[in-house]
């Protein structure tokens, strides 16, 4: 009978032992996975070269405000520093000292601030591209600009990285599928018109033109819109013009991007540019000389928000 007891007990303990050591291998493995999960990398080929990071950051620093725009579109709090100079209005919340690292200027990065902050993932785009080296000394670097010669496919790839860097990958499809049925209701509106467009930069009284292929051109390029000059140089800065020349090509409508209203210069873009000659244009005479706001178009391009907005004041001047 003792002999009995004693193969009884010793069953049972070995019993208890196997499920233990059950339960600690399921919480091994389910911690490996959560691990392998929060650690996945993936790499990323741009311009500047091919980064790789884990997925899924928790500190990131971002220089280019169309991808601020974006990720806070997308309501990810990832974002830990931003260059707080000219913060678009919108996205005022960043320009929050104290809960948000202040890493710069557009042009000019604290990398010593950036340093201390030991992010996980940097984002830069053309104004910081000859920075990239640095920039990658501190911490894996991406660079994400917006092609102007293509600027919706380079956007939608754009976007389409974001989601798979933040795990949204839904939430981007969603958001680029409203965007292109507002543009294609756009297009229907601009399509319906012969009017011709010039696109204008104005600064501190002087004024630069943009055609085609160039970093306002989206608004012939994608919407179709006429151009009152079709042979204007394209480039990032634009081809600097005469108010003379604005009168020869005599435009239906002006888009005009205030860039002194970005600046803080005190200058308003109306004062100098609706002169004498301008008032001489059909723009002018129809009403038709339209400010773009230039935190979306001139510091956010390529953003969620910003796209979204740049549609809108396209469609509007031909309603």
């Amino acid at each position: 009978m003792k002999k009995w007891l004693l193969v009884a007990f010793t069953l049972m303990i070995i019993a208890v032992l196997a499920a233990c050591g059950s339960t600690e291998e399921k919480t091994e493995s389910g911690t490996a996975n959560t691990d392998a999960e929060k650690t996945e990398e993936m790499t990323v080929t741009h311009e500047l070269g091919e980064t790789t990071f884990n997925k899924n950051p928790e500190k990131v620093v971002v220089f280019d405000f169309g991808v601020l725009d974006s990720l806070d579109k997308l309501g990810v709090e990832a974002v830990k520093g931003v260059p707080q100079g000219n913060v678009p209005a919108y996205l005022e919340k960043y320009a929050d000292a104290e809960k948000y690292e202040n890493v710069g200027t557009l042009k000019e990065a604290d990398f010593e601030a950036i340093n201390a902050m030991e992010p996980d993932l940097i984002i830069i785009s053309g104004r910081q591209a000859d920075m990239y080296d640095e920039f990658s000394e501190i911490a894996p670097t991406i660079h994400m600009a917006v092609d102007t010669e293509d600027y919706m496919g380079s956007f939608k790839e754009n976007m389409t990285t974001l989601g798979e860097i933040f795990g949204k990958e839904d939430q981007i499809t969603e958001e680029l599928a409203a965007i292109d049925t507002q543009i294609e209701k756009a297009k229907e509106t601009v399509s319906g018109s012969e009017e011709t467009a010039l696109i204008v930069l104005a600064n501190e009284g002087k004024v630069s033109a943009y055609g085609a292929a160039s970093r306002f051109g989206l608004i012939h390029d994608v919407f179709g819109v006429n151009q009152a000059d079709e042979g204007i140089e394209a480039s990032t800065h634009g081809q600097s013009i005469s108010y003379e020349y604005v009168l020869e090509t005599n435009p239906d409508i002006m888009f005009v991007v205030d860039r002194n209203a970005v600046v803080g210069n005190g200058t308003n873009a109306a004062d100098s540019l609706e002169n004498e000659l301008v008032q001489k244009t059909n723009a002018y005479k129809n009403d038709k000389i339209i400010y773009l706001d230039p935190d979306y178009w001139y510091l956010s391009g390529g953003g969620l928000q910003s796209v979204t907005q740049m549609v809108t004041d396209v469609q509007s001047a031909f309603e």
